[in-house]
């Protein structure tokens, strides 16, 4: 019985001997192994795994949906104002000064089309060029794809265009243009452009924050690409030596083949637009594959130095 109370005071005077001065006798937590946090190298900063890419991307390009005209009394419609006040001008000015849209079938319908098309392309690669530099606290402090940044700008850009698309085909309708069952193979088009619009947003952003003269002439190069393209005007009234210039823009083939399916199925289409000289379809759709390849391999050759650059 002595020796168990003695071994018991023992025991206890074990138990409540302090701990040495500078450790704590409440907590081990410091011999807890931590995970260590590793700098995000190779196709992680490309992208990452699926289900937090796609969650990730969602949720960013939701919130800059919903913060875009935050404040503003219009709020989301100006988003559908801004293409629709051009629209009105450009209009006004073809058909009222110069006359010129009166030569061509539905051109109220195909104008209006085409304006909403490439101010989806426009918005998108204007917005996303200085992304990535923009988000610089957060690209700095945080492991996360990078191309989650510039994705999330054309997504939210997408959106706005996907409603924007309802009242769109209304006025189109409302101008005379008959509803035909092409019009199903819009989604080819569009496919098409966002993923052009998507690899040259990843090209400027990631051009951008080596190079930040990069805004500046994206800025005169959509400018001179709005025109350079068939727009205003279908490519088949454009002079000769004009016309060989507008066939070789990427963007030409995608304006031609949505006026066919959309608006007058009995315009040329991209083929048609074309025809005797095969060459001037082939660059172009050399150029929009090309542009896509440098797109993806320069900002997959970027994203990981991307922190460092800022």
């Amino acid at each position: 019985m002595r020796c168990s109370a003695a071994c018991s005071t023992d025991g206890d005077t074990e138990r409540a001997r302090p701990a040495p001065r500078g450790r704590s006798s409440v907590s081990l937590a410091t011999d807890v192994q931590h995970p260590e946090l590793k700098e995000i190298r190779g196709p992680a900063a490309v992208g990452g795994g699926a289900r937090r890419f796609f969650d990730l991307l969602w949720l960013t390009a939701l919130t800059q949906f919903k913060l875009g005209y935050h404040g503003t009394v219009l709020g989301f419609f100006w988003s559908l104002l801004r293409p629709l006040l051009l629209f009105s001008v450009l209009l006004a000015v073809f058909t009222q000064v110069f006359r010129f849209g009166d030569e061509i079938e539905n051109y109220a319908g195909m104008l209006l089309l085409n304006i909403m098309l490439y101010g989806l392309f426009q918005d998108a690669t204007s917005a996303a060029v200085q992304s990535v530099v923009q988000n610089e606290s957060v690209v700095r402090k945080m492991q996360f794809p990078r191309l989650v940044i510039p994705l999330a700008v054309v997504l939210t850009t997408m959106m706005q265009f996907s409603l924007n698309l309802v009242v769109v085909f209304v006025i189109i309708i409302a101008t005379g243009v008959q509803p035909v069952w092409t019009w199903v193979l819009l989604p080819l088009i569009i496919a098409a452009l966002l993923l052009l619009t998507t690899t040259v947003s990843m090209l400027l952003s990631a051009l951008f924050v080596r190079v930040r003269d990069v805004a500046i002439i994206w800025a005169v190069l959509a400018t001179v690409l709005f025109y350079a393209s068939p727009i205003l005007y279908p490519i088949e009234i454009a002079p000769d030596g004009f016309r060989d210039i507008v066939a070789l823009n990427p963007l030409t083939p995608l304006f031609e083949q949505a006026r066919e399916w959309i608006i007058d199925p009995n315009a040329p289409g991209a083929m048609e637009a074309v025809a005797g000289n095969e060459l001037l379809l082939i660059v172009p759709v050399a150029l929009y594959v090309a542009i896509c390849v440098a797109g993806v391999w320069f900002f997959a050759r970027e994203a990981p130095r991307v922190a460092e650059e800022l």
